[in-house]
C-alpha cells in the first residue's frame, strides 16, 4: 500500500514522460555545462591574457579537477539513483539514509583529495604534462593554477554531490540555480583578476574558487528543506550496505569522469613526445588538443545532462514496474542526445576555427593543428549520444557493470590502444585518429547491451501487463 501510495503522490508516475524530461534535464544540463565552463572561462581570458602558454597550463592542471568531480559524481550519481530507486519502492526511511551516507562520504573524500594535492602539486603536474620537454613558463603558470584550485576542490565536490541528490529530490530549478550562480561570478571577477588586477593566472584561479564556495554554500542552504525527508544526527552513521550500493550506481559516471583523466594525461604526454618530432613542436600540439577535449566536453555535459535528467523518471518507474514509461523515457532522451550531438558534429566539421579563435588569437601551425583536431578526433561524435544515454540508462536500471563496461568501452578499451599504436606509424596526427576508432566500437558495444535490455523490458512489460488482468479478473468475480 505504501508502494501504491507514493506512485499515485509522486508526478514522475503520472506527468506527461517529455515534459517531466525536459524539466530535470534543462537544469541537469546547465548544471553540468557550468561545471565544465568554470575551467574553460579560465582558459578563454587566460589565452587572451597570457597566450597559449597560459592555455596550456590550464590544460595540465584540468585533470586535478576531472578526478575531483570523478569521485564526486560517483558518491552523488550514485546517491541519486539510490534515492529515486527507493523512492519509487515507497521506501524513505532508505531515501533520508542514502542522501545522509552520501553527503558524509564526499565531504571525507574531498578533504583527503584537496591534501593530496596539494602537498604532491608538482610531482602531479609533472605526470599529467608538465614535463621537462615543455616551457618553463607552462610549468610555473601550472603550479600558481594548481595550488589555488586544489584549495576548492572539497566545496566543488560537496556542491556537485548535492545537487544531484536536491534534483532527484524534485527540484531540478534550485539545483541549475545553485551552479548558475557559481558559474556567473566565476565570470565576472576572471577579466577584473587577470586584467584589471593584473594577477594572471592566480586570478583566474581565485575566481574560479569564489564561484565554487558559492554553489557550496547555496547547496548546503537546501539540506534542511528537502521535500521527501529530513536528514537526522542517526541517518549520518555510515551503514556499509547502503554506501557499497551508492557506490555501485554510481560506478559508470565516476569511470566516465576517471576515463577523462586517464585519456588527458595521457594525451598531454603522446602530444608532446611526438609533437617534438614534428613540425609543430611540443607545446602546440598538448594545448590545441587541450581545446579540443574541453568543447568536446561541454557537449558530452549536454548529453550526460539530458541523459541523467532522465534518470530519475526511469529508476523511479523502473522500481514501481512501469515498464512502458522507462522505455519512452530512455527513447526520448536519445532523440534529444542525438540531436545535439548533430548540429555539435556541423559545427566541428565546417566551422572549427569560430571556436578556436574563442581562445585567444594565435595563427599559423597552431591554429592548423587545433582544426585537424576538431574534424579528425571528433568525426564520429554524433555516435556519443546514443552511447552517453545508454550507459545512465543501464546505471539508472540497476546494470551497474554493464553501465561500467560501456563506459570503460569507449575511454579505455578502445580509445587508449588506438592513441599509442597509431602514432608509431602516422606521427602525431594519430593521436587524433583514435577517437574515431574509439567512438565506432564503442557505438556497437553499447547497442547491442540495449537492445539486449529493451528485449527484456517488452517481456516484463507483457508479464506486468498479465498480472494486472489477473487481478481485475479476481476482483470482477469476488463483486
Amino acid at each position: 500500500m505504501q508502494n501504491v501510495n507514493a506512485e499515485k503522490q509522486s508526478p514522475f508516475a503520472t506527468q506527461p514522460v517529455g515534459r517531466l524530461i525536459l524539466k530535470f534535464a534543462i537544469p541537469c544540463v546547465m548544471a553540468l555545462v557550468v561545471n565544465s565552463l568554470y575551467n574553460i572561462v579560465d582558459q578563454i581570458f587566460i589565452g587572451w591574457g597570457m597566450g597559449y602558454l597560459g592555455n596550456g597550463a590550464t590544460n595540465v592542471v584540468f585533470p586535478i579537477t576531472i578526478i575531483a568531480l570523478a569521485f564526486a559524481v560517483l558518491i552523488g550519481d550514485g546517491g541519486a539513483a539510490y534515492m529515486s530507486l527507493k523512492m519509487g519502492e515507497g521506501d524513505m526511511e532508505s531515501v533520508k539514509r542514502g542522501a545522509a551516507n552520501s553527503t558524509v562520504m564526499v565531504t571525507v573524500v574531498g578533504v583527503v583529495l584537496m591534501a593530496v594535492f596539494l602537498i604532491f602539486l608538482k610531482p602531479i603536474l609533472t605526470l599529467f604534462g608538465a614535463t621537462s620537454s615543455t616551457d618553463p613558463l607552462l610549468r610555473e603558470y601550472a603550479i600558481q593554477y594548481g595550488y589555488i584550485i586544489g584549495i576548492g576542490l572539497p566545496f566543488t565536490m560537496i556542491s556537485t554531490a548535492l545537487n544531484a541528490f536536491i534534483r532527484a529530490d524534485g527540484s531540478a530549478g534550485f539545483a541549475m540555480f545553485s551552479m548558475l550562480l557559481g558559474a556567473i561570478i566565476n565570470t565576472v571577477f576572471d577579466p577584473i583578476f587577470i586584467f584589471a588586477c593584473n594577477m594572471g593566472v592566480k586570478g583566474a584561479a581565485i575566481a574560479t574558487i569564489m564561484g565554487q564556495i558559492a554553489s557550496f554554500i547555496v547547496s548546503v542552504a537546501y539540506i534542511p528543506r528537502f521535500k521527501n525527508f529530513r536528514l537526522d544526527f542517526k541517518s549520518l552513521k555510515l551503514k556499509p550496505r547502503t554506501c557499497g550500493k551508492v557506490l555501485s550506481l554510481g560506478v559508470s559516471s565516476f569511470i566516465t569522469q576517471i576515463a577523462i583523466t586517464v585519456v588527458m594525461v595521457l594525451f598531454n604526454n603522446l602530444l608532446t613526445n611526438y609533437g617534438a618530432l614534428s613540425e609543430y613542436g611540443p607545446d602546440i600540439p598538448m594545448t590545441a588538443m587541450g581545446i579540443v577535449m574541453k568543447v568536446n566536453q561541454i557537449m558530452l555535459s549536454v548529453l550526460v545532462g539530458i541523459a541523467v535528467g532522465a534518470q530519475p523518471i526511469i529508476g523511479y518507474n523502473y522500481g514501481s514496474k512501469n515498464f512502458a514509461r522507462v522505455k519512452k523515457a530512455f527513447e526520448i532522451s536519445i532523440f534529444a542526445a542525438e540531436a545535439v550531438a548533430i548540429i555539435c558534429f556541423f559545427i566541428f566539421q565546417f566551422a572549427p576555427m569560430a571556436v578556436v579563435s574563442l581562445f585567444g588569437s594565435e595563427e599559423g601551425l597552431y591554429n592548423d593543428f587545433a582544426v585537424m583536431s576538431f574534424r579528425i578526433f571528433l568525426m564520429l561524435c554524433p555516435l556519443n549520444g546514443f552511447q552517453t544515454v545508454a550507459a545512465i540508462f543501464l546505471q539508472a536500471i540497476g546494470r551497474p557493470i554493464k553501465s561500467a563496461i560501456v563506459t570503460l568501452a569507449r575511454q579505455i578499451v578502445f580509445l587508449i590502444p588506438s592513441a599509442i599504436i597509431l602514432p608509431m606509424f602516422i606521427g602525431v596526427s594519430g593521436v587524433l585518429w583514435s577517437g574515431l576508432i574509439a567512438d565506432g566500437l564503442a557505438f556497437i558495444l553499447a547497442l547491442a547491451f540495449i537492445l539486449y535490455e529493451i528485449h527484456k523490458l517488452k517481456k516484463l512489460h507483457r508479464m506486468a501487463g498479465g498480472e494486472a488482468n489477473k487481478i481485475n479478473s479476481t476482483e470482477e468475480i469476488s463483486q
